[in-house]
């Protein structure tokens, strides 16, 4: 009886926590990823520290569950968590909670460059993208299996970044992020903004990208990514793939 309890938990375990995440790191540079789940959507989170180092060159697996909802990995740069443990821990991407962001308040901080998923999702599909949202600070790619589609920003937007949205700046003196025209509050007035989507613009018919400044500049360098709030209409900001699938994603930094 023991044997086929421990059986049943064995297949539990297995079919609770079915997906690989492979993280790498191909910058020429140590980078902090950061791991997040957004419980208020959904309790199930993987299997692994919510934050770690890792060395250029390096590779992370992560076992993930079907089920994760609202998920999000980014990378964190130029980090020293051993005097201020927090969310300017890192010149880009710090959280709350330090190497290990907070399971409810370590969103990120922008601007950073944000892998997003909802597996298992309606219409029985994975859901999952990159993000440019929250702004820019490392070129991402997302790679599933099952032949499914890539989603991507594979250029490094910060040495050309416009001046209004630059910044900050880092350990070298080079601009290390690329905020969004909302961080960066372009037109004055966040709560109700054309660059936010927020207020009288809180629909996507009411806040179309040609109202948003610099939308041209990520979406050109990186069509297959969201470049702002309402851009599934490109039609190359969401992507999914069959949840039957059951794919598994590479996630590479500086691919």
């Amino acid at each position: 009886m023991n044997g086929l309890l421990a059986f049943v938990s064995l297949a539990l375990a297995t079919s609770a926590y079915a997906r690989t995440f492979t993280v790498k790191n191909n910058c020429a540079f140590t980078i902090w990823p950061g791991l997040f789940t957004d419980l208020n959507a959904g309790t199930a989170v993987p299997d692994h520290a919510t934050g770690w180092e890792q060395a250029s060159g390096a590779t992370e697996t992560i076992t993930v569950p079907d089920n994760w909802t609202a998920g999000r990995i980014w990378g964190r740069t130029d980090c020293d968590f051993s005097t201020n443990p927090g969310p300017t821990s890192c010149v880009t991407g710090g959280c709350n909670g330090g190497l290990e962001c907070d399971p409810s308040t370590g969103t990120g901080v922008p601007p950073a460059t944000v892998a997003e998923w909802t597996l298992s999702a309606a219409g029985d599909a994975d859901w999952y993208d990159v993000s440019l949202v929250d702004g820019f600070n490392l070129p991402v790619t997302i790679t599933p299996t099952a032949g499914c589609s890539e989603a991507s920003c594979p250029v490094d937007l910060n040495p050309d970044c416009p001046a209004e949205i630059a910044g900050p700046t880092g350990a070298n003196g080079a601009n290390a992020g690329c905020k969004s025209a909302c961080l960066a509050n372009l037109d004055g007035n966040q709560q109700d903004s054309a660059n936010c989507c927020s207020g009288s613009h809180n629909t996507a018919e009411t806040c179309p990208p040609s109202g948003v400044q610099d939308y041209d500049y990520f979406k050109s360098s990186c069509p297959n990514a969201y470049a702002y709030a309402y851009d599934e209409s490109s039609g190359t900001a969401l992507w999914t793939c069959p949840s039957g699938s059951a794919a598994d994603y590479t996630v590479t930094f500086c691919p």
